[in-house]
């Protein structure tokens, strides 16, 4: 991959129009899954869209300007969030991003002071594979009832045709698509099931119409901006709530504990976009950087009242076909995301997507999480003919998806779901003899042990 000719250098400003052009394709590559998941948690897309858009330029900044990525909505809370969102509302779930952000800040501490191979000793693959399985197989429920029920929660064919229509297209895309096209399938589906939904009159469209008929109103340059530009529902600390009244140590432990999961995950991206670009990220800026990035753009999220960030595989899918690795290009992307943000009319049109359509989407993007967590312990070889990954993997699976519960009384908490699948495995994995066995022989492993040598925070 790394032969191939680079048509865009990182540190290579476009010219204007280009820079116009591939700055909204990319982030057209990113607007399908940054939008489903404020969608499916029942938060704002225009703020999820601005605090994807600040957190993007953060990350550029703290990353010095060296490595080219997108960052979106994290598919990893989207559970976290609901549970959090059902037990002290958005408010709560805030909270609970804001010091999971905080978690990714002190993990990059350590990495800095300490180098890798530590976090790779608590979080190996044996464990991070199975609890990606349990983020995608737990969301399965979520995803047929979208796809199957109607705003009244009752079933409905017209809405699971909606849903197949939209699954159907997207796979197509997926599947027989070329070049750029390939990597917007989640866009291609969205748009054609929404389509489909139209005709089938389950679109409602009120919304649209009371915005266009405010635009097209306007009497004066100052109405049209004032109708066409809106601020976003954002949610601020010390504005709109008082976190110490929400704070409590239930949300923390449904949200926080995802941290660590996507932080191994964002270890794992961070390898693969560097053998794409062909610099050792790792290296230069420091994972450490990229760690600190990726946390202070879900602390920025939190504070707007946004989904928690993290780096996209759809970036990394961009990059490789299109060759283009600017961070410029990736800065306009963020600067445009912000722009739709404060556009009225945007948000109605994606506040008017029925669940049918998203549900259908959901179906394969949730399938694909859980499929991602058994990739990463297939790409690692790690074998589950020994008994302590069969172990760790079997419990992980059984608790998080089962939706165990166990009480701690002193602390007036609960330990459940994802966060007990998590703890347990890694409890295991400590406990149990033949940790190497849990990091298997495959490429992940053997990158980060070279990255270690390397010393990543330079």
């Amino acid at each position: 991959m790394n032969n191939q000719e680079t048509v865009m250098g990182v540190r290579e400003v476009p010219a204007w129009h280009k820079w116009i052009t591939l700055s909204l394709q990319h982030l057209f590559a990113m607007f399908g899954a940054t939008i489903l998941v404020p969608f499916l948690t029942g938060l704002s897309p225009a703020v999820a869209l601005v605090s994807s858009g600040l957190g993007t330029l953060a990350y550029l900044l703290i990353t010095k300007g060296r490595i080219p990525a997108y960052l979106g909505s994290s598919f990893a809370f989207i559970a976290p969030i609901g549970a959090a969102m059902n037990a002290s509302g958005v408010e709560g779930a805030m909270i609970g991003s804001f010091f999971a952000g905080i978690v990714y800040g002190l993990v990059a501490m350590l990495i800095r002071l300490a180098g890798l191979k530590w976090i790779m000793k608590v979080l190996p693959p044996v464990v991070v594979g199975p609890v990606i399985m349990v983020i995608g197989l737990g969301l399965a429920s979520t995803a047929i009832d979208m796809a199957s029920n109607d705003t009244d929660g009752n079933y409905s064919l017209t809405h699971v045709s909606v849903a197949l229509v939209t699954l159907a297209v997207t796979i197509i895309a997926t599947m027989f698509f070329k070049g750029f096209m390939s990597i917007i399938p989640i866009l291609f589906g969205i748009v054609s099931g929404y389509v489909f939904a139209i005709t089938q009159g389950i679109v409602d469209t009120s919304g649209i119409k009371a915005e266009w008929q405010e635009i097209t109103s306007a009497n004066s340059l100052g109405d049209f901006f004032q109708a066409f530009f809106q601020v976003p529902d954002f949610v601020l600390p010390f504005v709109d709530y008082s976190p110490l009244t929400v704070f409590s140590a239930n949300i923390l432990l449904i949200l926080v504990p995802v941290a660590f999961v996507t932080i191994a995950e964002h270890i794992g991206d961070q390898m693969v976009l560097s053998k794409v670009v062909g610099n050792n990220f790792l290296e230069k800026p420091g994972l450490h950087r990229s760690i600190a990035g990726d946390g202070v753009a879900t602390v920025i999220a939190s504070m707007l009242g946004g989904p928690p960030n993290t780096t996209y595989g759809e970036n990394i899918g961009v990059l490789a076909i299109t060759r283009v690795f600017s961070v410029f290009v990736v800065g306009g992307a963020a600067v445009f995301a912000i722009l739709f943000g404060f556009i009225g009319m945007v948000t109605e049109v994606i506040s008017a997507i029925p669940s049918a359509v998203m549900g259908g989407v959901s179906i394969l993007l949730f399938g694909i999480i859980a499929s991602s967590g058994l990739r990463m312990m297939v790409d690692n070889h790690i074998d589950l003919g020994e008994k302590r990954n069969l172990i760790i993997t079997s419990v992980i699976l059984v608790i998080g998806i089962g939706g165990a519960s166990i009480p701690v009384p002193p602390l007036n908490i609960d330990l459940s779901g994802m966060s007990l699948a998590a703890l347990s495995g890694v409890l295991l994995n400590l406990i149990l003899p033949g940790k190497d066995k849990g990091h298997g022989n495959g490429s992940m492993f053997q990158v980060n042990n070279k990255a270690e040598s390397d010393d990543p925070a330079a």
